[in-house]
């Protein structure tokens, strides 16, 4: 009798252990040179602070250090998925000729996970029962794939299945925006000011919102899936309901104590501590800003 397939991931799984990891995510991708990292590295070679026990040697100074790009990486969990359970715990030090189908792995998990990820919070979202059915349906074929063995994991189409699943997740969206918000879909907005912009229920999937200026914007129930806010400042907004808002996506971001976040969000440790000057209140504070300052 065959056995029942397993069930999805739960968050747990879905969420980096860098304790059970064999320090992927500094061997597997290449970077070079930018405003992100402070060296290049090739592909498939580790990084230089990565250490003998793979953790990072310089993990508590990454900012400082030049390194904010490895800051907001985020494996999904699946560089423990490829250590402890595709190869068993064999650790590619021990073993180097692992290496490079380890890295095929997990170039390929990688997405699954995430993919995993955005359907979860799809399914949290509460959606009618046909699409509901359907994100099950989609769910557990994705956790299938990402179950199997290296040669198996190595003739997953990642593509087509994220050609699959991203319809279904924007009909999630739709259904929890309804109705729906301005659509800024894949906007140019680098450096816009959004703060007089009315983005509750928006869709801002793939939009470009590096160092745009969201402070004292309610987000509530726009959906960011994708979109970029690498330096947006985020200071006073309101992301308590913000969709598929991941972690990732504010570690990149600025804000401050007075940002409204998720239960399940935790908020980044560089963000300021000091409050931001209510929106509309700048002007009557006139000389006294210091005096709303925390010290």
């Amino acid at each position: 009798m065959s056995s029942s397939p397993a069930p999805p991931p739960g968050s747990a799984q879905l969420r980096a252990d860098c304790g059970r990891c064999f320090g992927l995510c500094c061997v597997v991708p290449a970077f070079a040179r930018s405003a992100d990292f402070a060296i290049d590295k090739p592909a498939g070679k580790a990084c230089p602070n990565l250490g003998d026990d793979h953790r990072c040697g310089i993990h508590t100074e990454l900012r400082q250090r030049g390194f904010p790009g490895c800051t907001v990486f985020d494996c999904f969990g699946a560089g423990q998925q490829v250590a402890q359970v595709t190869f068993g715990g064999r650790d590619w030090r021990d073993a180097p000729q692992t290496l490079p189908a380890m890295a095929e792995a997990f170039t390929v998990l990688r997405p699954l996970h995430e993919l995993l990820w955005y359907l979860a919070e799809a399914v949290a979202l509460r959606p009618p029962a046909d699409l509901r059915a359907e994100l099950d349906r989609v769910r557990a074929e994705t956790a299938a794939l990402s179950a199997g063995d290296p040669a198996r994991l190595r003739a997953v189409d990642v593509a087509a299945q994220r050609e699959r699943i991203n319809p279904l997740l924007s009909r999630a969206s739709e259904a929890a925006r309804s109705p729906g918000g301005a659509d800024h879909r894949g906007a140019p907005l680098l450096g816009a000011d959004l703060r007089r912009v009315d983005l509750r229920r928006a869709n801002l999937r793939g939009a470009l919102l590096v160092g745009a200026d969201l402070r004292g914007v309610d987000l509530g129930l726009a959906d960011v899936t994708g979109a970029d806010l690498r330096g947006a400042d985020l200071r006073g907004a309101d992301l308590r309901t913000t969709l598929f808002l991941h972690q990732a996506q504010l570690d990149a971001a600025r804000g401050d104590v007075r940002t409204a976040l998720p239960a399940t969000r935790t908020r980044p440790a560089h963000w300021t501590a000091l409050a931001l000057t209510p929106v509309g209140q700048a002007s009557r504070a006139g000389g006294r800003g210091r005096r709303g300052r925390r010290r």
